[in-house]
């Protein structure tokens, strides 16, 4: 989601050399590990067991992270972000309720000095004599001032410098930045129980790095009573147990002379069922978002942020009450939005593990409450939001964009995306390897737009018109009505992501076709590496006589439906064709449903409901509905 935000810029601040660099570097990242915990007196399991919160151990090309953190220990500089945190997307109606559209929002200037959570590269480079410099770019370097930082914070809570992993709980906390108590040992316990279990990867440069299991691991907790935090606003916060959350409510208000802001009352689950879980970023940093969401005339809204640094958790709306969005107020009002600080590539270009553990653990809590299913068609990007008309569809938004690691989040909301159904099964599943798929993109240089992003891991792969690698990318008539598809990281066009289901076209050698947006769409995926699993399932195809039927961004009921007093919300088709021979993936049945909401109170508010019976399908990178009579299902195994 945009948030058009001003960060102030932090100047680099005069930095004292305590320790020479080294005279020699070390061999790859698992001895970088062992010389920096030798030299700062750190446990290496300790350092591993930070290492991999943050970054999983991998160096992503000495690009940032989404909040300005480098390196496999995430050292922050924000002092390299400057100016408006706001990427080229359409301008987008988060309410998408054509019924009553939005003003097109105001620029928000909101320039907030970035916490010290912000800034662990000054610190470091004071304690390393690195420059900011090689700090980010070169991994030995980053290690070694992480290493620093650990040992740094371990002598002013006055505790010794130990080998024993457990006399260093307190440093741990202290690294992940947090000022609650609650962030400060979730990230504390994720570290240890990573220490406990053990853990061995081979990172997105090639790196075999291991951490050995430490068994019987029990860290000495009362070092966290010496960092002097204070304890999150928890008070009725939807949260599981486990995760850091805390109560920071958004603005609700009459606005003169005939307005409200910026969300609507509901009673959900009992007037209608949450359906989706919609995933953003922030396009901006946690406490300046945080100030937009209190902002009753800011004309969106969502329930959750999540911070990059520590996982920490901010809920704003109650998930019976609907917030302004995911741009289509069909799926708003059938849906929980989660925000993530950090920016789809401009500013930023990866998520942080604990970030990703804390998110999965509420997207799980939630979908388990709502009885959300746990796949791709339920879990949906904002990017997979259709649009609600025609002319909407070009403004729809993308994040959170390709370099969001789809399979690992899954996993972790334990619910892995498997294989299902034998190598020619009927539909697929889209699942590159994603620390080897580094497909090209332009658009991650704020400064240098058309300019190549780095090679960097992605859920993506290009779909062509033709089973080759250099045959145009397809096209996709909404986005772009009279012009191609771009490569821009920006535009999903021609692209299909990790853990979305299609019906399969064609076969050519290492060359899969899928139905998408009315058209064969071609993707490497040899056998060798592929780029796909099996993923046998029912689909749908127009009914016999039917040469094409329409797809909808939103299932609305019929004009008979509605009561006296409510305005009939035209079914309007959108601008794709799905015709006979064509097969798109079933994601299930889809409530024909219209939340009428347009004043303050909620006793106003009504939820009408059709006869019309509508289903969910993948028909390209957004999911879309058809109905059911104009449609038959087919196992395709």
């Amino acid at each position: 989601m945009r948030r058009a935000l001003a960060v102030a810029v932090i100047a680099t601040l005069p930095l004292t050399i305590t320790t020479a660099a080294y005279a020699q570097e070390p061999a790859g990242r698992q001895e970088a590990f062992a010389a920096a915990a030798k030299e700062f007196q750190v446990p290496e399991s300790v350092l591993l067991g930070v290492s991999y919160l943050e970054s999983r151990w991998d160096a992503h090309a000495g690009q940032p992270s989404s909040d300005a953190g480098f390196g496999p220990m995430h050292l922050t500089d924000a002092a390299a972000f400057t100016g408006a945190n706001h990427h080229g997307e359409g301008e987008e109606d988060a309410r998408g309720d054509d019924s009553r559209p939005l003003p097109a929002p105001a620029a928000q200037e909101a320039a907030v000095a970035p916490p010290a959570s912000l800034r662990t590269m000054e610190r470091a480079a004071a304690l390393t004599g690195e420059s900011h410099e090689r700090l980010r770019a070169d991994d030995a370097a980053n290690i070694r001032g992480g290493a620093a930082l650990l040992a740094d914070y371990q002598k002013a809570i006055g505790a010794p410098l130990s080998d024993d992993p457990a006399d260093w709980y307190g440093a741990v906390a202290r690294y992940s930045g947090a000022e609650e108590q609650d962030a400060a040992k979730f990230f504390a316990d994720e570290v240890f129980a990573t220490i406990k279990q053990g853990a061995e990867r081979v990172t997105d440069d090639g790196q075999k790095v291991t951490l050995p299991p430490v068994p019987g691991l029990e860290a000495a907790e009362q070092w966290l009573e010496k960092l002097g935090l204070r304890p999150a606003r928890r008070d009725g916060v939807e949260c599981p147990a486990s995760i850091s959350c805390e109560w920071i409510p958004a603005a609700y208000q009459e606005l003169p002379p005939d307005d409200y802001g910026h969300y609507d009352l509901s009673n959900r689950p009992v007037n209608q069922k949450v359906d989706y879980i919609i995933i953003h970023d922030m396009e901006g940093y946690f406490l300046p978002s945080i100030k937009l969401n209190q902002d009753p005339e800011y004309p969106a809204s969502w329930h959750y942020s999540v911070r990059a640094s520590d996982g920490h958790i901010a809920q704003h709306i109650k998930t019976r009450d609907v917030g302004w969005q995911a741009g289509n107020w069909y799926v708003n009002a059938k849906s929980i939005g989660i925000e993530h600080e950090g920016f789809l590539a401009r500013g930023s270009t990866w998520y942080t593990e604990a970030m990703y553990r804390s998110s999965a653990r509420l997207v799980r809590y939630l979908a388990m409450k709502h009885a959300v299913p746990l796949d791709r068609a339920h879990i949906l990007g904002h990017d997979n939001v259709p649009g609600t008309l025609p002319t909407t569809v070009k403004q729809m938004h993308e994040d959170p964009g390709p370099f969001w690691d789809w399979a690992h989040y899954f996993q972790l909301i334990g619910a892995p995306l498997h294989q299902f159904g034998g190598p020619g099964a009927g539909s697929i599943m889209i699942k590159p390897d994603f620390a080897t798929n580094k497909p090209y993109f332009y658009g991650c240089d704020k400064e240098n737009p058309s300019a190549a992003c780095p090679p960097l891991s992605a859920n993506t792969v290009w779909l062509r018109t033709e089973p080759r690698a250099d045959a145009p990318l397809v096209k996709d008539i909404g986005k772009h009505p009279t012009g191609e598809s771009l490569y821009s990281v920006y535009d999903h066009s021609a692209r299909a992501s990790t853990g979305q289901r299609f019906a399969v076209a064609d076969r050519q050698g290492d060359w899969t076709a899928i139905w998408y947006l009315g058209q064969k769409a071609w993707f490497h995926n040899p056998a060798s590496a592929p780029t796909a699993v099996p993923s046998a399932g029912l689909v749908v195809t127009p009914k016999p006589g039917l040469a094409t039927v329409p797809v909808y961004g939103r299932a609305y009921p019929e004009k008979e439906a509605y009561p006296a007093g409510i305005p009939y919300q035209a079914v309007t088709p959108l601008q794709y064709t799905f015709s006979a021979g064509e097969k798109y993936t079933l994601a299930g049945p889809a409530a024909a449903e219209y939340f009428r909401a347009v004043t303050f109170n909620l006793e106003d508010h009504v939820v009408v409901k059709g006869r019309t019976r509508y289903l969910e399908i993948q028909f390209g990178h957004r999911v879309m509905f058809v109905k059911a009579d104009d449609v038959q299902l087919t196992f395709s195994g």
